[in-house]
């Protein structure tokens, strides 16, 4: 006896004749996502208004002062190259300084299934900031090699675990430490 998989659009419910008409999409960013991208398959012909109504979008980081972490920013291109009144914004970014890609944050895009998974319970990667679950072996980590984890953090120009941030004691299970040490949560 042999067995059929029938698929079906996860946009619109259509039945799916041709496994070759499907398109696999990625969603990397949506106000209803909380625990990372998702993949939905859809056929091609759904797709035909995605790229009439796409948006040339850029894509910025302000690293402001006293801040912990860059804020991210998603704005029409147009809008952005308003920003520039002196000199024309294309001619801004050619005369730009380069950023070394060890000097991007890892939310760097990266085409779907090439992008290598960051193992933050490893001593190299704990406590850096990453969304998701904080793992209990990366909690471990934090907790036994706090000052070297901090050190490491602050080399790499990133915020460091601070005892007195209720958020950091909390995702690395910091309670005790900052009790010990009479640290006051804020």
């Amino acid at each position: 006896m042999g067995q059929k998989i029938i698929r079906f659009s996860d946009l619109t419910g259509k039945h799916v004749e041709d496994d070759g008409a499907l398109v696999r999409i990625v969603v990397r960013d949506h106000p209803e996502l909380t625990d990372g991208p998702v993949e939905i398959e859809a056929l091609a012909e759904e797709l035909a208004p995605v790229e009439e109504l796409a948006l040339d979008l850029v894509t910025v980081e302000l690293y402001r002062p006293g801040s912990e972490r860059p804020e991210t920013v998603v704005m029409e291109a147009g809008v952005f190259d308003r920003l520039a009144v002196a000199t024309p914004m294309a001619e801004v970014l050619r005369g730009a300084k380069r950023v070394a890609s060890a000097g991007i944050p890892s939310q760097q895009t990266a085409p779907a299934g090439t992008r290598e998974r960051v193992n933050y319970a490893s001593l190299e990667h704990a406590g850096r900031p990453h969304k998701g679950r904080t793992t209990d072996a990366e909690k471990q980590l934090v907790q036994q090699h706090l000052e070297e984890v901090n050190e490491r953090l602050s080399s790499e120009g990133l915020r460091t675990i601070d005892l007195a941030n209720a958020d950091h004691v909390s995702r690395y299970g910091l309670e005790s430490l900052a009790r010990d040490l009479g640290v006051m949560l804020g």
